[in-house]
């Protein structure tokens, strides 16, 4: 039997930006993302912050220079594993590399699983306590659904735009032991899509079917996390509230959802949808 992983729970998404005091404020202030942990360091400055229940960290190198071809993106995901070693041989039988170890965790080099870094873990970010020191306790997710105006539920999917979808599914559903649980057209940006259950979320690879933003997309970018879908209570008050605050909004990838483009998120795409 080839070597798998099997992912029980989605700790973070790493990403990078690249002016962490205009991006964390832009999160915190104008996103109501709420701040956890500050991660200062000799190589970038890093933090956590979780907006709707997802955590994300943030990372943002001293120097450009070696990441300045695509700037802010999309970096990887954490995920929570059973065994963190039995994961590295795992990662090793399948010819990836390992391009930061921990020893309680690591991250695997994105351009060996479809342009996502893979970092296994076997805590959870999301107990309480947390295995690392918050500045404040993670709020529930009644307050992000009930209280915080963006009306956010949740997780609702991980967008992975790939180039080669079987060899993509070959990945996230063998190595990763994902679950189809839908296929869908995406008419309105030339693309398919296949949404695997992963452990406790979704992801959903997405590839084009012909000229428009996902083709566009991989060509500046190549494989990797396009887009992060938080799920919302109504989508009405959602759209009403990030407009007030002067963002701008577009349709998303798929029908009825609605999307903060990278360019007014501080590289990073943000969509929502009921």
């Amino acid at each position: 039997m080839s070597p798998s992983i099997a992912p029980e729970h989605m700790n973070h998404i790493n990403a990078m930006v690249e002016d962490f005091d205009g991006a964390i404020g832009h999160y915190r202030d104008v996103l109501g993302a709420q701040f956890l942990m500050d991660m200062p360091g000799p190589d970038w400055h890093g933090c956590l912050m979780t907006l709707g229940g997802v955590i994300f960290q943030f990372w943002v190198p001293h120097q450009l220079l070696l990441h300045s071809r695509y700037g802010a993106h999309y970096v990887g995901v954490e995920f929570v594993v059973p065994d963190v070693e039995e994961a590295r041989v795992a990662v090793r039988a399948r010819g990836m590399r390992i391009v930061r170890e921990l020893g309680p965790a690591f991250h695997t080099y994105a351009g060996d699983s479809f342009g996502v870094s893979l970092e296994c873990y076997d805590q959870s970010f999301h107990a309480v306590p947390a295995p690392v020191p918050y500045e404040e306790p993670i709020r529930p997710l009644e307050y992000w659904r009930d209280e915080q105006p963006l009306g956010t539920t949740g997780l609702k999917r991980c967008t992975v735009a790939v180039r080669d979808l079987d060899a993509a599914l070959g990945y996230f559903a063998g190595f990763l032991n994902g679950s189809k649980v839908y296929e869908a057209a995406r008419p309105a940006v030339s693309a398919e899509a296949v949404g695997l259950q992963i452990g406790d979320i979704v992801v959903e690879l997405i590839t084009p079917t012909g000229a428009g933003v996902i083709q566009q997309h991989l060509d500046r970018y190549g494989d990797g996390i396009r887009s992060t879908v938080f799920a919302v209570r109504d989508l009405g008050q959602t759209e009403a509230y990030l407009t007030g605050r002067g963002v701008p909004l577009q349709p998303g990838d798929a029908p009825g959802s609605l999307a903060i483009a990278a360019a007014d998120n501080h590289g990073l795409i943000f969509e929502f949808s009921e």
